[in-house]
């Protein structure tokens, strides 16, 4: 076979590849207060008081499968306030825990910057990251809000190349909520372009979750990893996102040419448990896991109060009705053990 036409085929195979992996990696921008606890990232930490300083935390990697990598660039980070001044922020370069695409654990290359939350409203945070290894440029937004009422500035444009704008204020919202935005590429609208959501989880959840999927959906564990629509002719787009949590949603540009890289703009949405809380039914509820082992306690209860009663009725032939005694106080034995298992 001509060198030329393998050669051709393992770079297409390769550039397939690399596009496939790309999908699921996002530059993720958590506030938290240290390494430690970065991977504990909630929605109210995208909440701010004022005077307080907002650690800013850029990782790089599958928020869904909590799978990370070294950042492979220095990521630029600013911050827009809500009067619009703009913020360069340092960054500094750390390391971080966390586990690997081969499922063991390690310390990756990550940034943090920090800033002080001085004005009442939304300040947006801004991160630009290039990864050479994945073909992308990867543009990042999450709001830090402050002050009550102050809904100032969460709808801001920043000017990055590829950008989401909300269509919805991104704090307050909960679970099942619909989120809506419009893709911008060069401060235009950007149509027809894939729009990846995706959730983030830690390690614990991200490895269970990973592996029902894997065996409930055998033929492509991916397609419930990172879920996709596409921006209208308007560059607008809406999806549900349906559990509490960080959700990551990103429109991509991707070049008519290979040579170019894809660019993609990420919007960060904190989702909220369901308010108000939904009460239980008037009376004690129970989950399924919890009538699961009420059931078998009370077979197993069952079992010993039967052999009790084989017992005691061969031990009482000789007295018939000693063996509905004996019956009945194996009915109440059975009945003890299992309120005693309670």
């Amino acid at each position: 076979m001509n060198k030329n036409i393998i050669t051709t085929t393992l770079a297409a195979i390769l550039l397939i590849g690399s596009a496939g992996m790309a999908c699921a990696h996002f530059t993720m921008v958590f506030p938290s207060d240290s390494e430690a606890t970065v991977w504990d990232v909630a929605p109210e930490d995208y909440i701010a008081t004022m005077g307080e300083t907002k650690t800013i935390y850029t990782m790089w990697g599958h928020p869904y499968e909590h799978i990370l990598f070294d950042m492979a660039s220095v990521p630029e980070i600013s911050v827009m306030k809500p009067d619009g001044t703009v913020e360069t922020l340092p960054p500094t370069e750390i390391t971080v825990s966390g586990q690997g695409e081969d499922g063991n654990p390690g310390d990756f290359k990550a940034y943090k910057a920090s800033f002080t939350v001085d004005q009442e409203g939304d300040s947006v945070v801004f991160v630009a990251y290039e990864d050479e290894g994945e073909n992308l440029i990867d543009y990042t937004k999450a709001v830090i809000h402050c002050g009550k009422e102050a809904w100032i500035g969460w709808d801001s444009e920043v000017g990055q190349q590829t950008e989401v704008l909300p269509y919805m204020r991104p704090y307050g919202m909960e679970a099942g909520f619909v989120f809506a935005g419009k893709a911008l590429y060069n401060g235009k609208a950007l149509t027809g372009a894939p729009v990846e959501i995706e959730i983030y989880h830690t390690l614990d959840l991200g490895n269970e979750i990973v592996g029902i999927a894997e065996d409930m959906f055998e033929y492509d564990p991916p397609m419930v990893f990172t879920r996709l629509t596409k921006s209208n002719d308007n560059g607008e787009f809406v999806y549900t996102l349906d559990e509490p949590g960080i959700w990551f949603v990103g429109a991509t540009m991707e070049p008519e040419s290979e040579s170019e890289r894809n660019v993609r703009g990420v919007f960060i949405v904190p989702i909220l448990e369901p308010f108000p809380p939904v009460e239980a039914p008037s009376g004690t509820s129970i989950s399924s896991t919890e009538l699961t082992k009420a059931v078998n306690d009370a077979k197993a209860a069952a079992a010993e109060a039967k052999a009790a009663a084989e017992r005691a009725a061969s031990s009482a032939t000789s007295s018939p009705g000693f063996g509905a005694i004996f019956a009945a106080v194996g009915l109440l034995a059975a009945l003890a053990i299992l309120m005693r298992r309670k």
